[in-house]
């Protein structure tokens, strides 16, 4: 990392104004999502990016230098979703492992008739229980102008630790109650059913496909870090097609 970054990690904690204007100036102007914000979510954003890379520890894979405007580029669009609910939700973990580009996981599978397969599969990112973040930079650069199809695989990985906060990803983050769980399912699975389909008849039958990407019928899990990517960075558009999670993730992140 460069001097601005590792002269605040040795100084303790900060103040928001200790990041250098410029820096956050040039992280809000290539990714404009971010600069979308009031001014008063701006301010909380800079304060909470700042305590982010505090407690966050960043390591590049493969030679790879991790810079301040890298840094602060993963730490500020993480903190997008845990904006107004606190950092927290991402105190499990430390590390944030930065790769060139995607990076190969070798994979290993049990099919129905019992016959295992090993194979590679390529990742642009992954979240493990417990452990570290792994993105790809040359997809969280690609950010800034990926938006405008809601894509960003910082908020989707980092959704992923949401998930995981009580146990397994399955889609559903911890909630108070019972009911509010009951509620959340209820909403995310006519959801999930109606993009499951509508992906189903694109691939089968050459139907309009989606605007949304196709990856999040895999799995609720998916489709949850799915639709948060858009939530977060192309509201509008996501709302044409999913109004009934705008109002529940409004809800959830405690988004005006």
């Amino acid at each position: 990392m460069l001097n601005w970054l590792k002269t605040r990690l040795g100084l303790g904690r900060g103040r928001a104004t200790d990041m250098p204007d410029l820096l956050w100036r040039d992280t809000l102007q290539h990714y404009p999502f971010l600069a979308r914000r009031s001014a008063s979510e701006l301010q909380q954003l800079r304060l909470l990016t700042g305590q982010f890379l505090q407690r966050k520890e960043f390591s590049g894979a493969h030679a790879l230098t991790v810079t301040d405007e890298m840094a602060v580029a993963i730490a500020a669009q993480a903190c997008l979703p845990v904006l107004h609910l606190g950092l927290r939700w991402y105190d499990d973990f430390t590390g944030i492992v930065l790769h060139p580009g995607a990076m190969l996981a070798r994979r290993v599978r049990t099919d129905a008739a019992g016959v295992v397969h090993h194979y590679r599969e390529a990742l642009l990112g992954e979240a493990m229980h417990g452990g570290p973040v792994t993105l790809s930079w040359q997809d969280v650069a690609a950010s800034g102008t990926s938006a405008e199809q809601g894509h960003n695989v910082v908020i989707h990985e980092f959704i992923h630790k949401i998930d995981m906060r009580d146990g397994a990803a399955d889609g559903c983050p911890p909630l108070p109650s019972r009911a509010a769980h009951a509620a959340w399912q209820t909403v995310m699975q006519a959801a999930y059913d109606r993009f499951y389909e509508q992906v189903a008849m694109a691939e089968r039958f050459g139907a309009e496909p989606p605007w949304l990407d196709a990856y999040g019928a895999t799995a609720p899990a998916e489709f949850f870090a799915v639709t948060c990517e858009a939530y977060f960075v192309n509201r509008e558009r996501f709302t044409e097609d999913f109004s009934d999670l705008t109002r529940l993730y409004n809800q959830f992140f405690k988004q005006n």
